[in-house]
């Protein structure tokens, strides 16, 4: 016998029955199964909070768009759903939806999506959680090693790119004008 709050692990979910369980967090849904995920650590979150704070900067001096922190749903994929909670997101003025931000998950991909590998997390993990980004539109995807003190980014139709600690992430088209030294994160 289920309880309620208890996760059906054999039983299809929905990005509304997701929502409307918060004690199920941190998790994400894929292809409509619910997949737990273990709190983040110290570096990861320190980590991830310097690229949200330099990205928020940037967005805000030239109204870029909104930033987006960690555990953020957004809809990846519909039916089954998908929702994704990239470490830090970006999401251009642009494509706002009409009425504002969404209460519940947001119903769009990010313009910009960031993963910040964790201690036992694999390369190869990662780099197929960005193709699923980038297959479903996210523009930019990068993806932070803290360990390897580098990181990876992905494009639609474009080779992986490999950046290492002196050398500096862009913003590209989605972010014009914006760089991130990875030397100033670690």
């Amino acid at each position: 016998m289920e309880h309620r709050g208890m996760i059906a692990e054999h039983v299809l979910m929905s990005a509304e029955e997701l929502f409307e369980h918060p004690e199920w967090n941190p998790c994400e849904l894929v292809g409509g199964k619910v997949i737990r995920m273990s709190p983040a650590g110290g570096e990861h979150g320190l980590v991830a909070g310097e690229i949200f704070a330099a990205i928020h900067a940037f967005a805000k001096m030239s109204k870029a768009g909104k930033v987006f922190a960690a555990e953020t749903g957004f809809y990846i994929e519909r039916d089954p759903d998908t929702i994704r909670a990239p470490d830090v997101s970006f999401l251009s003025t642009g494509r706002i939806p009409v009425g504002g931000i969404a209460k519940t998950f947001v119903p769009i991909v990010p313009d910009l999506a960031v993963e910040v590998l964790s201690p036992t997390d694999t390369w190869k993990d990662v780099d197929q959680k960005a193709r699923e980004y980038v297959n479903a539109g996210v523009r930019l995807v990068w993806a932070v090693s803290p360990i390897g003190r580098s990181a990876r980014v992905y494009r639609k139709g474009r080779a992986m790119l490999e950046i290492t600690e002196s050398q500096a992430l862009s913003g590209e088209d989605v972010l014009p004008g914006f760089a991130l030294k990875l030397s100033d994160i670690f």
